[in-house]
């Protein structure tokens, strides 16, 4: 506890927070780095689509596994030693991947790199939280939104760029300075700030974490590609379902659990988990949708697509700053009703594209939907982070983390889902009327009759993209509902017990 006043009387630890900042924007910008070089990676190693898919999938699935988990690991060890040891794992991981000599290399060093990665989030939210005072961190976590969100939607336009004109070897090569240089300055200039506690890990919770959150992951990552009706698929989610919820319950009867639920007794750290969720499932359709609706139907090389999506990145990397002192000065629920608003209307519009909206119309509704998404996801989760007393930031923020991955996941498979069926009905039903249409004299050639097959196809996707954007605009109303109840946290006393915690209109 000395440690923690220490911190709050003092002057922030800029130098170390800033070092914590490269360290978690490298590693988030790494996890979507890879995406666009799939196919060179494929055509390398002489891999299916299945097979590389795994670079994406494993990368996730340790995060999975591991930020459950963090919150302890926070709590038992130092900053400094916490950061560095991940930090190495990352370089590690990334150094084995520019060098990988097969298949089996880069995907081992893939999951190295999650290891390291999947901590420095939660640690860098979890220092945050304990460096400012309440009435500073709307400020502090905008700038920590600047990483969370802006790397991993420059991720793809920077990506697209380096494949375009080297190896895809030069996307660790990028980063492996930067990430060494990280190390050095730690080892350096790190120091600890947050209090330890002589706390034991508890094995049977970590596997029971593990096997939950992990089995969720897969299941619901596999469902877009494998189908729902495919045993892996629904027995990992079934099985993943199961240890979950026997984790909860373990969790529930434990004196010091390794993850604690009981933080939702909280109502503003529940309502702010509800409005998260909710949240994720709404932004990872544009993420999701925008590429297949401009590559696949409108033609529009990758790198157009990602500049496509930069001016949205910008902009959020802008206001995250601006939307951590407006949170301060006016709270969370005036921002995530406006934010909101908008995303439900840019949600709206994306469901009424179509094969010749202008692609400037779709910069400036990316770019207006990802404004309207940067004046919530922070604001909303600080305001619940703030509900909570000191001793359970580590169980916040990990929570918080956790919830992300299993939401974007679920979130993802749902709604691939959703275009896929609303595809394939629409592919039938033009499919039907054009047969009709067509005088049983007058068959087409092959030729033609393949571009009518394709055009049946385009118009059948993007009505299945729009309407799977409509979908996302009525999730993101459940939200907007959700944002109306928000209220403004005003802790008295920071204290170990959070007693003193009141909620203020």
């Amino acid at each position: 506890m000395q440690q923690e006043t220490k911190a709050d009387q003092n002057k922030p630890p800029y130098g170390m927070i800033a070092i914590l900042f490269i360290g978690a924007f490298v590693a988030i910008l790494n996890e979507t780095l890879l995406n666009v070089a799939l196919p060179s990676i494929m055509a390398e190693f002489d891999v299916n689509a299945t097979a590389v898919q795994w670079l994406s999938t494993g990368y996730m699935l340790i995060n999975g596994i591991l930020i459950p988990a963090s919150a302890f690991f926070i709590q038992r060890f130092s900053d400094k030693k916490l950061f560095i040891t991940a930090m190495s794992l990352f370089t590690l991981g990334t150094f084995l991947a520019s060098i990988a000599p097969a298949f089996g290399v880069l995907l081992g060093a893939r999951m190295i790199q999650a290891s390291g990665s999947a901590i420095m989030m939660p640690l860098l939210m979890n220092v945050m939280l304990t460096a400012f005072p309440v009435e500073r961190r709307g400020a502090a976590m905008g700038m920590f939104g600047l990483v969370m969100i802006t790397a991993p939607a420059i991720g793809p336009t920077l990506s697209g760029w380096l494949i375009e004109h080297y190896s895809w070897r030069m996307l660790f090569d990028l980063v492996l300075p930067i990430a060494l240089l990280t190390v050095v300055f730690a080892v350096f200039k790190l120091k600890d700030i947050t209090p330890q506690r002589a706390i034991k890990l508890d094995f049977i919770s970590l596997v029971l974490s593990s096997i939950g959150f992990g089995g969720l992951l897969y299941g619901f990552s596999s469902a877009g590609e494998k189908g729902w009706d495919s045993l892996l698929v629904y027995g990992t989610i079934v099985i993943g379902a199961i240890a979950l919820v026997t984790f909860i319950l373990r969790q529930l009867r434990m004196d010091d659990p390794m993850l604690e639920f009981r933080i939702y007794k909280y109502p503003m750290f529940a309502l702010s988990s509800a409005i998260s969720i909710v949240i994720a499932v709404a932004m990872f359709s544009a993420m999701i949708l925008m590429p297949i609706y401009v590559q696949t139907i409108r033609g529009i090389s990758p790198i157009d697509s990602g500049l496509l999506m930069l001016p949205g990145a910008i902009v959020m990397g802008i206001m995250s700053p601006i939307t951590g002192k407006l949170f301060d000065k006016y709270g969370a629920r005036v921002l995530a009703v406006i934010g909101l608003t908008i995303t439900v209307v840019t949600s709206f519009y994306f469901s009424r594209i179509s094969m010749t909206t202008a692609y400037s119309t779709l910069v400036l509704l990316y770019t207006f939907r990802m404004f309207g998404m940067s004046m919530v996801m922070m604001p909303v989760m600080t305001n619940g982070l703030n509900q909570l007393p000191p001793i359970n930031n580590p169980h916040g923020t990990a929570m918080n983390n956790t919830l992300q991955q299993v939401s974007g996941a679920i979130g993802s498979a749902l709604l691939i889902t959703v275009m896929n069926n609303r595809t394939k009905e629409k592919a039938e039903e033009l499919a039907a009327d054009t047969l009709a249409n067509m005088s049983a004299s007058a068959q087409p050639s092959a030729q033609a009759a393949a571009d009518i097959q394709r055009q049946i196809m385009n118009e059948a996707m993007l009505n299945g993209i729009n309407f799977t954007f409509f979908i996302s605009a009525l999730i993101a109303v459940i939200a907007l509902i959700l944002a109306f109840f928000i209220k403004r946290v005003k802790p008295h006393h920071e204290n170990q017990t959070g007693e003193e915690m009141t909620v203020k209109e």
